[in-house]
């Protein structure tokens, strides 16, 4: 799922692209994408982007007249840009044409989740605010009464766009690894120094990841946007060793997630139980590192 520094990126590119630009045409290879009935999908031909915003995992487009169109990627959805004149691809979920290219959705996989909201009005738009802080912007007290507002796991809390927007699977593996914290701690137990080590891992994660995006862009439109990246820590990286300590990453699977920490850095050589495979082998199943490794 695109994140917030895949997101940031993605809007930066498309600023100079489309901005001040009339939405020369839009059209959609499936039904299924459109969420919505009024403004209709023709309505907005023709209409300038006036500006393009971050909203959580969402990315909104403002229209004339006060409409908006938003787009959720979801798991598998991505953007492309193709330059005038060269042919747009057929395996495409949705099209929008500007004098200066057009901009592409397509969608990996056979489940199609990604979606197209056209709304209008600022009242219309903020459904899709689900109330939580900016990760780069709260101050650490506020990061703290978040957290501490229920009681979840820390995995969950930082990925509740209810408290926290932007954050999903893959850069909350990171962040965790990086504080050092468990992905099963309840934010209960957490102290006062493990909230301001999260807090100061969520910046730095968040704030390294968009400049490296940014980076391997290279200022031409970011083509390799994807949840798992070999530079990454710990996401995607079940087997592989930790940078850090050497020990193999371990993995928790539940349902089309996978959360990746390391046993040594972030659960003191513990093995969170997962819950497909240690209901499986119940007395069987490894309790630490050690007994994995023996």
């Amino acid at each position: 799922m695109s994140e917030l520094p895949d997101i940031t990126v993605y809007i930066e590119a498309l600023e100079p692209l489309v901005v001040g630009q009339p939405l020369q045409g839009v059209a959609i290879t499936t039904p299924f994408l459109l969420r919505t009935v009024e403004p209709s999908l023709q309505s907005v031909a023709e209409m300038s982007v006036r500006g393009i915003r971050r909203i959580g995992k969402r990315i909104a487009f403002a229209l004339d007249d006060d409409v908006y169109m938003v787009i959720h990627l979801m798991i598998a959805g991505r953007l492309h840009w193709i330059e005038p004149g060269k042919r747009v691809p057929k395996n495409v979920l949705a099209t929008f044409e500007f004098p200066t290219g057009t901009l592409t959705l397509t969608e990996a996989g056979s489940k199609k989740r990604a979606s197209l909201h056209i709304v209008r009005g600022p009242e219309s738009l903020a459904q899709f605010a689900r109330g939580g802080v900016e990760p780069l912007e709260v101050t650490r007290e506020e990061f703290a009464r978040r957290l501490r507002e229920e009681n979840h796991t820390v995995k969950r809390s930082l990925t509740d766009p209810r408290l926290f927007s932007g954050i999903g699977n893959a850069y909350s593996d990171e962040i965790l690894h990086r504080a050092r914290l468990s992905p099963a701690k309840l934010t209960s137990r957490l102290s006062d120094e493990e909230i301001a080590r999260l807090h100061a891992a969520t910046r730095d994660v968040l704030i390294e990841w968009t400049q490296l995006l940014r980076d391997q862009a290279k200022g031409a439109f970011p083509e390799k946007v994807t949840a798992f990246r070999p530079e990454m820590a710990v996401h995607g990286k079940y087997g592989q060793p930790c940078p850090v300590c050497g020990t193999a990453i371990q993995r928790i699977r539940y349902a089309d997630n996978e959360t990746n920490y390391c046993p040594r850095c972030q659960t003191e050589g513990r093995l969170l139980a997962d819950r497909a495979l240690s209901k499986l082998l119940k007395k069987d199943w490894p309790k630490t590192i050690e007994q994995l490794e023996g």
